[in-house]
């Protein structure tokens, strides 16, 4: 709220694009749903995931053909416990090369993570062995190319005896490049680590207009995965304090404990989660406190009601 930036950048095909995270979203424009939902019952969980080519909108008023897990920006989100088995099998409609690589796994790579052709499919079966807040990814090279345009997104595996909350939310931060996908103007971004914004659940600032909600007195728990691929985020709610932090797959600060913390630090690839109980109704902005992020579009509101 307040934030304006303007960036203007040159696309291959010389287009220019003007970036204003002030700005409000096309008419039609949906965000990205950041309510996590329970992890399901049962022990084995299936997903087709079909890599496909989609135009979105990736900040407001701004479209680009992005390269999809599902056709969004992050992927489906995937929840579930330790000892879980996951059966996901990738479908290619798209006219290049992809494959996918889940953090949350910890098998040989050779096989599951090979590259399809378009048309081609591959299973990749793994038990979640440990809890955390899991990044997965495009394992095709360039990877750098593949994920920041948009093949990301996040596999949350609840640590034991996780308690309930009255809100909890997902929240995959990345990088944005404008212009043509795969094309050398926007290459040479992703290299020189210059991107043209930075996005919540693929869309820069998008929450500034789609408020998370809760109400007054509510344990509001917050996931939070770095899919870069190459900045690392600073979590923070403006006007709040964590007194529960979780960062790749250990309690940092658990809730009662005499200290309070006001960051998550993620590097490029990490995840983990925090808790807070919001004490009066308002506007809580949630950033990255990299302001050079923050101010990019990194950028939310929490909106908090009686």
């Amino acid at each position: 709220a307040g934030m304006t930036m303007q960036i203007k950048t040159t696309s291959g095909t010389h287009a220019t694009h003007s970036l204003d995270v002030a700005a409000h979203p096309s008419a039609g424009w949906k965000p990205y749903d950041p309510a996590l939902k329970p992890a399901p019952g049962g022990k084995q969980h299936r997903l087709e995931l079909r890599a496909t080519d989609r135009e979105l909108e990736v900040a407001p008023g701004v479209r680009q053909t992005m390269w999809t897990f599902g056709g969004t920006v992050p992927g489906p989100v995937l929840r579930g416990k330790v000892g879980d088995v996951f059966v996901i099998t990738l479908v290619n409609d798209t006219t290049m090369g992809h494959g996918i690589d889940f953090h949350a796994s910890t098998l040989a790579p050779d096989v599951p993570m090979r590259t399809i052709q378009p048309g081609e499919r591959l299973t990749y079966r793994f038990k979640a062995e440990h809890a955390g807040a899991w990044l997965y990814h495009c394992s095709t090279m360039p990877m750098l190319q593949h994920i920041a345009n948009g093949m990301y997104g996040a596999v949350v595996i609840d640590p034991p005896d996780l308690p309930s909350v009255d809100r909890e939310y997902v929240l995959v931060q990345g990088e944005l490049y404008l212009g043509q996908p795969g094309s050398q103007a926007q290459v040479a971004k992703m290299r020189d680590g210059r991107p043209d914004g930075w996005m919540f659940n693929g869309t820069a600032a998008g929450y500034d207009h789609a408020p998370l909600t809760a109400r007054v007195g509510d344990r509001v728990r917050v996931w939070v995965v770095d899919a870069g691929p190459s900045s690392s985020t600073a979590f923070h709610i403006v006007g709040a304090q964590f007194d529960t932090v979780y960062k790749e797959g250990a309690y940092l600060l658990r809730k009662g404990d005499p200290g309070g913390a006001q960051i998550l630090d993620l590097a490029p690839g990490q995840g983990g989660f925090v808790e807070t109980v919001v004490p009066e109704p308002g506007h809580y902005p949630f950033v990255d406190h990299d302001m050079r992020h923050g101010e990019a579009g990194a950028h939310g509101i929490l909106k908090v009601t009686r």
